[in-house]
């Protein structure tokens, strides 16, 4: 792994237009912390109200049902009761206290470093902190591409309000990102693309990221999958992530070939996608 570079001294610095040219990374060290359990719960709340409300009906109701009701109420209340805890769990030994948000897990994916990088949020930033403290001496932009008419979960927008926008994000779509044609190193995509419900707006984003890279160039993806882990953990919350294959097709449509794929914590998998050399 090449060491980092030197953080810079303080002190004033002349403005940079960061619309034109990659700027230092600008990400806050200092602010709130990447999401945990607690933010994950604050921002699906719903879910987990009617998780607790269905165990609490079916518990309720098994005392007065008879038979075969009672053993189908019984069975309800303790299905979803299961998955609170069980989800619960799981998402803070993932988010508390995995290496997921130390990035630990990075350089076997990036052995370089992020190099001259860009930053994809759809409402939340996850990485542009982690990634400004781990390597200072990294030049990227955030490119926010939050929009409420292709975000539509509501678990993102309650996210919006209670953490808003990092200083310095650029807005953006997801056809039309802020760097130039070869410019970028990386593309890092954190929890991000999923949000994009749309398949034709995942399309244009992995087309835009690899018009973006340079040649070499890597398109970092980490996401939940739909899949047997994760459902058997979230149960039917799991159909808000996408499977592995869309991802890969995704990738091989703009022409993008999968370098290197990394699980984190058994429910997350961080994927390096390449750009080809000429």
């Amino acid at each position: 792994m090449t060491a980092p570079a030197e953080p810079r001294p303080s002190g004033a610095r002349p403005p940079v237009r960061c619309s034109t040219v990659l700027c230092p990374s600008t990400a806050r060290t200092d602010g709130p912390r990447p999401s945990g359990v607690r933010e994950v719960v604050r921002y699906n709340w719903p879910m987990y109200a009617a998780g607790a409300l269905t165990a609490a009906v079916g518990g309720a109701l098994a005392g007065r049902l008879p038979g075969p009701a009672a053993a189908l109420a019984r069975a309800a209340a303790a299905t979803a009761a299961g998955y609170l805890a069980v989800s619960t769990l799981a998402t803070w030994c993932v988010y508390d206290r995995s290496e997921l948000h130390r990035y630990d897990w990075l350089p076997a994916l990036l052995p370089d470093g992020p190099g001259d990088h860009l930053v994809i949020s759809t409402g939340l930033d996850e990485a542009g902190g982690p990634l400004a403290a781990r390597h200072p001496g990294a030049r990227g932009r955030l490119a926010d591409l939050y929009d409420p008419a292709l975000t539509a979960g509501g678990s993102i927008r309650r996210a919006r309000r209670h953490a808003p926008p990092a200083p310095g994000g650029i807005p953006a779509r997801p056809g039309a990102l802020p760097a130039g044609t070869g410019t970028l190193d990386t593309v890092f995509a954190v929890f991000a693309a999923h949000e994009l419900r749309r398949p034709a707006d995942r399309t244009a984003l992995f087309a835009e990221a690899a018009r973006s890279l340079r040649p070499g160039g890597t398109l970092l993806l980490v996401e939940h999958l739909r899949d047997a882990a994760n459902t058997a953990v979230y149960g039917p919350g799991a159909w808000h992530f996408l499977p592995r294959g869309t991802w890969l097709r995704h990738a091989a449509e703009a022409g993008l070939h999968p370098a290197a794929e990394r699980r984190i914590a058994g429910l997350v998998t961080a994927f390096a996608f390449r750009k080809p050399a000429p």
